[in-house]
């Protein structure tokens, strides 16, 4: 595994040795390391404490917002693609331990992989260090996310927010033009928005929806002023 020094410090706290290994451990790996313990375990770990420590923020810094929107914004924040946003500004996909499969497909940029290994990580630094600091960590990565109102106004599926803003301003029926190149096992799609006769964002992904996903993001982000929310635009 390489050198998870320059990781620690990106932290912010230290996790022991083996530890930190779990929570690096992909199945791919395990399975190919003859059943090994994967770091799915941590990551049902992160994931509780990582929804607990979001839905407390909201709570206490919106005192004025209702249950659904609370919930909606909780949502954007700790979808696959916030997430594997956090992973990839920490560099986190060179560190996972992989199957040879995986590594093929370019696993160490899979959203659902360096989500899943946030969470793994979160678990890895409660068990080290217990709730607070765990609590105070997961702040330092999402922090940005729960003041950034453009994240938060789509939630989790651009797709359907900008289904919703275009049939509430009339701006025509939207379609996606997908391109796909690569060998079968490496496959990139590129998709293009189109509402009635005009392209909008594009976006990049490994699969076609994600591509698709990430040309709505681009457009949402085109269309809908800083801090508008879809659904109130």
């Amino acid at each position: 595994m390489k050198n998870t020094e320059e990781l620690l410090k990106r932290l912010g706290v230290d996790i022991d040795a083996g530890t930190l290994r779990l929570a690096l451990t992909h199945r791919s790996y395990a399975y190919e390391q003859g059943g090994i313990p994967t770091n799915e375990r941590l990551e049902f770990l992160g994931d509780s404490i990582l929804g607990f420590s979001v839905t407390d923020a909201l709570y206490r810094d919106n005192p004025d917002l209702s249950e659904g929107e609370l919930a909606k914004r909780r949502s954007a924040v700790v979808s696959t693609r916030a997430l594997a946003g956090v992973a990839r500004d920490l560099e986190l996909g060179q560190y996972i331990l992989l199957g040879q499969g995986e590594k093929l497909t370019n696993g160490r940029d899979k959203s659902s992989i360096l989500a899943d290994t946030t969470e793994a990580v979160i678990g890895a630094v409660y068990l080290c260090h217990g709730i607070e600091t765990a609590r105070a960590m997961v702040m330092r990565l999402i922090g940005p996310l729960l003041r950034n109102a453009d994240a938060l106004g789509a939630g989790t599926d651009w797709k359907t927010s900008i289904q919703e803003i275009a049939a509430s301003r009339k701006l025509g029926d939207i379609h996606y033009q997908v391109t796909g190149s690569g060998p079968d096992h490496s496959r990139s799609f590129v998709a293009v928005l189109h509402i009635g006769d005009k392209p909008y964002g594009s976006g990049v992904g490994h699969s076609k929806k994600e591509a698709e996903q990430e040309a709505a993001a681009a457009t949402w982000k085109m269309i809908c002023p800083s801090g508008t929310t879809a659904a109130g635009a």
